[in-house]
């Protein structure tokens, strides 16, 4: 599953933008999105999703369960 942010509770803090290690997050129309065709919950680079990790507003950075979990190629 990619993560989403709940742009409601997006500050427009710019963290989460610098932690992705994959490049995807990016602010779109004043709030900061994931491309969950990027997104790889930063599996194989952290051990927890950093934009997550960082955020300074809890529940914000969040599983989107509308895809499936990420599988890392073998």
């Amino acid at each position: 599953m990619a993560f989403k942010i709940i742009s409601s509770q997006c500050t427009n803090c710019t963290a989460c933008e610098a932690q992705c290690p994959n490049l995807a997050i990016s602010e779109q129309g004043g709030t900061f999105v994931i491309d969950p065709e990027k997104c790889t919950e930063c599996i194989g680079h952290y051990d927890s999703a950093q934009c997550e990790a960082v955020c300074p507003v809890d529940n914000t950075c969040v599983i989107d369960t509308s895809y499936p979990r990420y599988q890392a190629a073998s």
